[in-house]
């Protein structure tokens, strides 16, 4: 196949796969076959674009032109081609990890689960191959409502509430922000495709890019910053297959994707540079890291803790952009890839104890490495990896953001890092101590599941297991994210 036919392929096997699976969704053991076929089929056709990508080659498509100089394009590019790649590789994890957590756990509805997980994924990667930044608000806005089904999984009052707060904070902050932005940079560029370089050079003075970079910052509000993060802890009422989807696989990293995508694509960094922009981006993005890690320092709920965690690291990745430095900008997107393998598997980790002895605080897990540590053992690899400790894929992103940090003398962000890395040891260094120093609380592993030795069902085991090895090689062989990061800012 040729690159135009693997990114057509991989556009459109998520909505075909979804298609198959609403007809199979009341067949559970064909649904879960047509789902895990989908989602190889998908990887399989992203790896095979990266040797046309890293050779040079830009394949695109055109399939609607809306209006004049607005249409419905994709083209792929060397971080587009990164996030679709964590996307889909992902995807087939999480597929074998949602097997196993949704059986177990007999949650309701898993055909119509499955169906808007495939609807997210395509979405996902509609928006990693968008040519414009109308393409991209488009799969931007269809991601947030095809994952509200999600969200709101359970159906009872708690999810239902969450669900809201999820859809009034996404839908608003992009129509109020995001979609206006978008309007002023067509208007001052005439175009809204992405460029090498940016399109912005010498069209709009110091003052409006601010505005319009503030405007972004916030209107992208998959990207979490605060104050307008809220939606991130109330959709943890979804369940845990559904928090991987939101903090790894899919709508966060869509977020900082269209961030750095923005920076360097539609501002461009020069451009960025020469109007002084860097400085308060640094003081919005280190706010949020600092104040989001000491929120999670005060968590007790597992999953609620890990949400705040998220919200922090991500603004990693929006200081990497502030920093405005090539060698933080391929920190930022090295960090895209690092932090998704890694929170996946703490959120795998923690589907795990809910799974097998439904455990929800982290005040209830002493002992629980001794009963799980298959489990225990791989949420440790996670937790080195958000803390940035090596050998950890958390550890790359960050050290070429500090890098950047120094060379352009930015002492805030030095100093936004060092703090923030003492921070999470401080609350994942004590679940781990509690787990695996600490007697067991009831002697008797309460609630084990029978047959499985105190751990959870082997497709569980087995994703978070993969999920936390992927962890640790990233760090030994980041060939292929390093490469493709260093291409995004013109490197070799």
């Amino acid at each position: 196949m040729t690159a135009t036919e693997l990114l057509t392929t991989a556009l459109v096997l998520p909505f075909a796969g979804a298609g198959v699976i609403a007809v199979l969704a009341r067949f559970p053991n064909p649904r879960e076959t047509a789902t895990l076929l989908t989602a190889s089929l998908l990887c399989l056709a992203v790896l095979c674009l990266a040797d046309p990508v890293l050779a040079g080659a830009r394949p695109a498509l055109r399939l609607a032109q809306v209006a004049p100089g607005l249409a419905v394009a994709f083209a792929l590019e060397p971080l587009g081609l990164l996030f679709a790649l964590v996307a889909s590789v992902l995807w087939l994890v999480t597929s074998v990890y949602s097997i196993g957590y949704m059986r177990a756990n007999r949650e309701p509805r898993q055909g119509g689960y499955a169906v808007f997980f495939a609807l997210a994924i395509g979405s996902t990667i509609g928006a990693a191959f968008a040519a414009n930044l109308f393409t991209l608000f488009l799969f931007y806005e269809l991601l947030t409502v095809v994952t509200y089904p999600l969200v709101t999984h359970k159906r009872d009052a708690a999810a239902l509430r969450g669900g809201r707060v999820y859809l009034l904070m996404l839908l608003g902050s992009s129509l109020v922000l995001f979609l206006p932005a978008i309007i002023g940079i067509w208007v001052l560029a005439g175009t809204l495709d992405f460029t090498p370089g940016g399109i912005l050079a010498g069209k709009a003075s110091p003052a409006m890019l601010s505005l319009l970079v503030l405007m972004i910052l916030f209107g992208v509000g998959k990207a979490a910053l605060m104050p307008l993060h809220f939606w991130l802890p109330a959709a943890m009422v979804a369940p845990t297959p559904v928090s991987a989807l939101l903090h790894a696989v899919a709508v966060v990293k869509t977020g900082v994707f269209c961030l750095v995508k923005i920076a360097v694509m539609i501002f461009g960094i020069e451009t960025l540079a020469a109007a002084g922009q860097s400085g308060w981006m640094t003081w919005v993005a280190g706010g949020t890291v600092i104040v989001a890690s000491l929120v999670a320092l005060r968590q007790d709920n597992l999953k609620r803790m890990l949400a705040y965690s998220t919200v922090s690291q991500l603004a990693y990745i929006v200081l990497g952009v502030a920093i405005l430095a090539p060698i933080s900008l391929v920190g930022a997107a090295v960090h895209i890839a690092g932090h998704a393998v890694s929170k996946i598997t703490l959120f795998f980790a923690a589907g795990s104890i809910y799974t097998a002895h439904h455990l929800t605080e982290i005040s209830e897990l002493n002992g629980i490495g001794r009963r799980m540590p298959w489990t225990m053992g791989a949420f440790a690899i996670g937790a080195l990896g958000m803390i940035g400790l090596p050998p950890t894929a958390g550890f790359l992103g960050k050290w070429f953001i500090l890098s950047g940090a120094m060379q352009t003398a930015n002492w805030l962000a030095v100093g936004v890092i060092v703090v923030s890395t003492m921070l999470n040891a401080g609350y994942f260094l004590p679940i781990l101590y509690r787990a695996f120093f600490l007697p067991d609380a009831d002697g008797a592993g309460h609630g084990a599941v029978r047959g499985h030795g105190g751990e959870a069902p082997w497709p569980i085991v087995l994703s978070l297991v993969v999920t936390a090895s992927v962890t640790l090689g990233l760090f030994f062989v980041p060939g292929l994210p390093l490469a493709l990061a260093k291409l995004m800012v013109g490197g070799s």
